[in-house]
């Protein structure tokens, strides 16, 4: 159970409760639409500092945060060591650091997005035995803590198909409900979570499930939102569980027109999202500007553009 009442006021968590999935959308404990808005790390692995109290209780504070996205690379390409990859050791690490996140926003009364965030590794079976280790372990964890959304498995990507990302989720998923029967659970969709229609034409099996959506706004446009509209048209409900505001590679120009067509679609079907990211990478969709080393209680002239964009929405 997470803080219902912080500071006098009523706490995100508390006007909202336990979250569910009914038909597209998802809903609080009145069966009213949701729509969270969520900052997500970089890869905690390189970016460790940003994963820290003083910046979560910050962002919720000043940035109207109402979810804190964790998002845990899971292998590398290039010598680094992520949870499947890395030291039993480095392991227990980041599962402790990920409890931890998941409690300070309990205590703040906001919701935390757990991420198994595949990429390098582009097929989630790739790691699957990993991913049951973490996931089982986490679940265990935080049975008790009902402001958890688990996100298992983030941008399934290259040649990989939904029956493979499906195939993958109907074992994983059994894990985490084995220690918390009623959590919100969200799958990532092919290419890179764009492909929300192959799976809305066989979908999962399995109560309180989103699907991802992943856009950037410089690359992705309306033929995007059109296959929105129909895995939506399908039955399935949907969350952003990263975007940006710049292109795909997560650098380039920023492209505020097409954001706002963005929003504005998101606003209309009360989708949930969380933007990408918390560092100071230099690089656009970073938002703490590459020149500031601060881990919390930034100013405006120490965001970047990107970072700039997401407060200011906020007021």
């Amino acid at each position: 159970m997470a803080t219902e009442i912080r500071n006098g006021k009523t706490t995100v968590y508390g006007k909202n409760g336990a979250l569910k999935v009914e038909g597209v959308h998802l809903v609080n404990k009145n069966g009213e639409p949701v729509q969270l808005r969520g900052v997500s790390t970089h890869n905690v692995n390189s970016f460790p500092q940003f994963v820290n109290n003083d910046a979560i209780e910050f962002m919720a504070d000043n940035w109207n945060m109402e979810l804190y996205r964790y998002a845990m690379y899971t292998a590398f390409a290039d010598g680094d060591a992520g949870y499947a990859d890395g030291t039993d050791e480095h392991r227990a690490e980041l599962e402790k650091m990920c409890i931890e996140s998941v409690k300070k926003c309990a205590e703040l009364g906001i919701y935390c997005m757990v991420d198994w965030h595949i990429l390098f590794d582009y097929n989630p079976n790739m790691h699957k035995d990993m991913a049951i280790k973490f996931f089982a372990n986490v679940s265990k964890a935080l049975k008790d803590y009902d402001n958890v959304i688990y996100e298992i498995c983030n941008e399934p990507n290259e040649d990989c198909t939904w029956e493979e990302i499906k195939s993958y989720a109907e074992e994983v998923i059994p894990v985490i409900r084995a220690n918390d029967p009623d959590c919100v659970i969200v799958c990532g969709t092919p290419k890179w979570s764009q492909c929300v229609d192959e799976a809305a034409d066989n979908p999962l099996e399995f109560d309180n499930v989103l699907y991802a959506l992943h856009f950037y706004a410089t690359t992705h446009k309306q033929w995007l939102r059109d296959k929105a509209d129909y895995a939506m048209s399908k039955g399935c409900a949907i969350y952003v569980t990263e975007f940006g505001i710049c292109d795909a590679s997560g650098n380039g120009e920023i492209d505020y027109e097409e954001t706002d067509r963005w929003f504005a679609y998101l606003d209309k079907h009360s989708i949930s999202y969380s933007i990408w990211n918390l560092s100071n990478k230099d690089e656009s969709s970073a938002m703490i500007a590459p020149t500031c080393d601060k881990v919390t209680g930034w100013t405006e002239d120490e965001l970047s553009e990107s970072g700039k964009w997401f407060v200011g929405r906020a007021k």
